[in-house]
């Protein structure tokens, strides 16, 4: 009887590893997240930054995997880009350097200066914008619409996002400003909805927690993570034998690394030459660059989505050399779609694996409760034999 209840426990254990990696499988880039969505409109799929002569450009882009016409539900979200021009970046540490562009010396006290809010039309269109902090908005150039989606990875090849391109003349900002930090975001009648600020930081299943957070409280809830993922691997590794795919688990997608203790912004600095992790240009292929630092998920899924070789490290279409540099969007290839949920059914999933979690933890509890009194057992007749 005992070796079954282990098997069992066994293979119940597994197939929790075996749900809970589905959701991390198909995550990609900032595209998947954050997870649970209503829709895929107000989804961000990325950030860039990069200087073209006197000039500071911003994208920022939304819904991802877009294959209809519009319209689209665009209205009800406003889109913005937050910039701090007044947090201490150092570049001391290489490690950082190689993986953030910089260390940020005090990450409570990141606060944007600038503000770029943009709202749009349905027809993906812009309706009005704001700019708050700037020493002047003359000859800011906007260019919104549907677009080629400029990520180098071919589950996105084919696909459209839609895309808010904001050109800024140099001296919109100080004249000595050599440090900026950057995020986007999207609010829903003032209610945060999303984030994004380093490339392939929030997508990654630790990260989720951050998406509904201002920066300068990304570090405490960081730490929260990291001291609840912890319980719970150890938790499941004193179980044993039969623990150990669910630790292992853990470990390899929500526990927190000794290297994550940053605000997800996105850090660019004048100076060192432009490219990620130093803001971020159109042509970065972000998958290779961060998998050389640690996070090597997208580069698997890159050669797992595709049976093309080598892996393709430029984009399917080619980008303008100017103003509004994505390239032109795909034609469209199914009619738009309205009324789908997708975050109701990944929430039921998720409230599912909350279920079988709790579930485990009971059984594993109760196998934890059984050696212990075996142990006590074996001791009192040990006790009374002598």
């Amino acid at each position: 009887m005992r070796k079954r209840s282990r098997v069992l426990l066994f293979l119940a254990l597994a197939l929790a590893s075996a749900v809970v990696l589905v959701p991390g499988a198909a995550r990609a880039s900032d595209h998947a997240d954050p997870l649970i969505l209503a829709d895929l409109t107000p989804g961000l799929t990325g950030l860039f930054l990069f200087p073209d002569g006197d000039r500071m450009v911003f994208i920022l882009g939304t819904h991802r995997a877009l294959r209809a016409d519009g319209p689209y539900d665009l209205e009800p979200y406003e889109f913005a880009i937050h910039v701090d021009l007044d947090s201490r970046i150092s570049f001391t540490d290489a490690e950082d350097r190689a993986r953030y562009g910089g260390t940020i010396v005090d990450p409570a006290g990141i606060d944007p200066e600038v503000t770029m809010a943009f709202r749009l039309n349905d027809d993906a269109t812009l309706h009005e914008q704001r700019f708050e902090g700037l020493r002047s908005a003359n000859g800011i150039r906007i260019e919104t619409g549907v677009f080629d989606d400029p990520f180098i990875f071919p589950r996105f090849f084919g696909t459209n996002i839609i895309a808010i391109v904001v050109s800024v003349p140099r001296t919109a900002f100080p004249a000595n400003q050599r440090d900026w930090l950057l995020w986007g975001t999207t609010t829903e009648d003032g209610e945060l909805v999303d984030h994004v600020g380093r490339s392939n930081r929030t997508q990654l299943a630790r990260f989720d927690i951050l998406n509904t957070l201002a920066p300068s409280e990304h570090l405490p809830k960081i730490q929260q993570a990291h001291d609840f993922w912890e319980r719970k691997a150890n938790f499941f590794d004193q179980i044993g034998t039969y623990g150990q795919p669910v630790k292992s688990l853990i470990n390899a997608m929500f526990a927190i690394r000794h290297y994550d203790s940053l605000p997800d912004v996105m850090i660019y600095t004048s100076r060192y030459p432009s490219g990620y992790p130093n803001g971020r240009r159109l042509e970065d292929d972000v998958v290779l660059l961060t998998c050389q630092v640690g996070e090597c998920l997208l580069m698997e899924a890159a050669f797992t989505d595709t049976e093309e070789w080598p892996r393709q490290t430029v984009n399917d279409k080619e980008f303008l050399s100017g103003f509004p540099y994505l390239a032109e969007p795909w034609p469209a290839k199914e009619p738009a779609r309205k009324g789908f949920r997708w975050g109701l059914w990944i929430t039921i999933f998720l409230i599912l694996l909350v279920i079988l979690l709790f579930i485990l933890s009971i059984v594993g509890f109760l196998c934890l409760f059984r050696k212990w009194r075996d142990r006590r057992r074996t001791g009192k007749v040990a006790a009374t034999t002598a």
